[in-house]
């Protein structure tokens, strides 16, 4: 951007600008869907657009590609209102079967025009239309791929799940007739919010002339189209990590987290297996205090917080309570042996190896969001299950086994604790903490979301003990 920007040819330096106030997501009261932040559907479902959006997405993609003009012919406004009021009062429970394809292809529209902030943000938008107007050809994608390593974590997985879902549109052009530039052409104003940004730039520097089109206004929409357009063509390889970017030489074995134990490696287990019982330890110690802790706004009954600066990870330390109405060693052989019943998005688990009666290596994968591919997790955890021994916990961090080769994006788990604490004959207090990498989200994800997710993991564990008390009474 230095060398192609038109404030470098003034002798200026390009530089992010920075978010005007009016741009700043915030939560807003009363709105679930439409215009509500993504970062709301982030912490509430760890996915980027909201699940009604999703399937009306998926309603599109498995029914509707054949439609000659989608999203470019109109659907009717009245049923339009209607279904979109379907969705804000009742998001989870709304069904797109039978509904006409062009009336959900302008719902999807609205739903992003009506973002607080466009899918590439307030701070970006100008950025990714400067790469359109003045960076080379040759260059345009890898400026590209650095832009979208800028974007918010929400904002990247929501543009990523629209531009899949698009390619598969544009892969119809047969049948429907939409190809990459038709598709931009009425697209790219709700993504780039092209209005808003007129009258940002007219409130400051630009004058509109009465009777003839703004040149500026012009040059940024045909930047929008063109931009959107090569973004669908190169989805693929438009979210991969740059070619030039650090970090890009790293090793196989440092990227799965570590060396793999080989045939022989008895000792180093051995250590390990010490290790996370001092770390057990020292968690089951650090929990009970108030001191470092501060408390975090979350969901409803669970009880949020954090400490920073846990260990040598960059990243917060979570911990979330919440009372369970089961006993507290039913809570745990939940958490041990009966994963579906409390994790929607698993694909398959299984003990890799027993080493004792209470230490295991344990592996499973969870469905990826969108277009993003599986998450892995391989543990070694240990657990205290006699009450009479101590309180009862399930503790993992993350390990490697030669018997498991990478199937997904390997998550990296430092500190992993389920603490769980009799209440009453049949109650338990479930705490947990955590302090995990998720690999592919920055710090601030972390920060905003994090805690967010691990609340909705207790909450779906105290979920399943309602729904097993509902099928026993009836």
């Amino acid at each position: 951007m230095d060398k192609n920007s038109p404030s470098s040819k003034q002798g200026r330096s390009w530089t992010l600008p920075r978010p005007p106030p009016s741009h700043r997501p915030a939560t807003l009261k009363g709105q679930r869907v439409f215009g509500a932040p993504l970062l709301l559907s982030m912490r509430q479902t760890g996915e980027a657009l909201p699940p009604c959006i999703t399937a009306a997405l998926r309603y599109l993609r498995t029914d509707c590609l054949d439609q000659v003009g989608l999203f470019r012919k109109s659907g009717v406004k009245s049923r339009i209102q209607l279904l979109r009021e379907q969705v804000e009062s009742d998001p989870d429970g709304v069904s797109y079967r039978g509904q006409p394809a062009f009336d959900v292809a302008d719902l999807v529209k609205q739903f992003f025009r009506d973002l607080p902030e466009p899918v590439f943000t307030g701070r970006l938008c100008e950025s990714f239309l400067h790469i359109y107007q003045y960076v080379p050809k040759d260059q345009q994608l890898l400026a590209a791929q650095a832009a979208v390593l800028l974007l918010p974590d929400e904002h990247r997985e929501a543009l990523q799940t629209l531009l899949h879902f698009l390619r598969d549109v544009v892969s119809r052009v047969d049948e429907n007739h939409m190809t990459p530039t038709n598709i931009a052409v009425c697209l790219a104003p709700s993504l780039f919010h092209l209005n808003a940004l007129k009258e940002d730039s007219r409130s400051g520097h630009r004058k509109r002339r009465l009777g003839r089109p703004d040149q500026r206004d012009l040059s940024e929409n045909l930047a929008a189209t063109q931009g959107l357009a090569f973004m669908i063509t190169e989805v693929q390889r438009l979210f991969q990590v740059p070619e030039f970017w650090p970090g890009q030489g790293v090793s196989a074995e440092e990227s799965r987290g570590g060396p793999v134990l080989q045939d022989g490696g008895e000792e180093k287990r051995e250590e390990e297996i010490r290790r996370l019982k001092r770390s057990t330890q020292h968690l089951l110690e650090v929990q009970e205090g108030r001191a470092g802790w501060e408390s975090q706004p979350g969901p409803e009954p669970v009880d949020l917080a954090f400490r920073q600066g846990w260990g040598d990870a960059p990243l917060r330390l979570w911990r979330g309570s919440v009372e369970v109405d089961a006993p507290h060693r039913d809570v745990l052989r939940r958490l041990l042996r009966e994963q579906p019943l409390w994790e929607p998005h698993l694909l398959r688990a299984a003990v890799v190896q027993t080493l004792s009666q209470d230490t295991e290596v344990y592996h499973f994968l969870l469905r990826g969001r969108g277009p993003r591919p599986p998450q892995e997790h391989l543990l070694l955890r240990t657990w205290q299950d006699d009450p009479l021994c101590g309180p009862l916990y399930l503790s993992s961090e993350s390990t490697q086994h030669p018997q498991v080769q990478p199937g997904g994006v390997r998550v990296h788990v430092h500190s992993c604790l389920y603490l769980l604490e009799p209440t009453g004959a049949i109650k338990t207090r479930l705490t947990h903490l955590c302090q995990t990498d998720p690999r592919g989200r920055s710090p601030a994800w972390d920060r905003e979301v994090g805690g967010h997710l691990l609340a909705s993991g207790l909450l779906a564990v105290r979920e399943s003990f309602r729904a097993d008390f509902k099928e026993t009474k009836i």
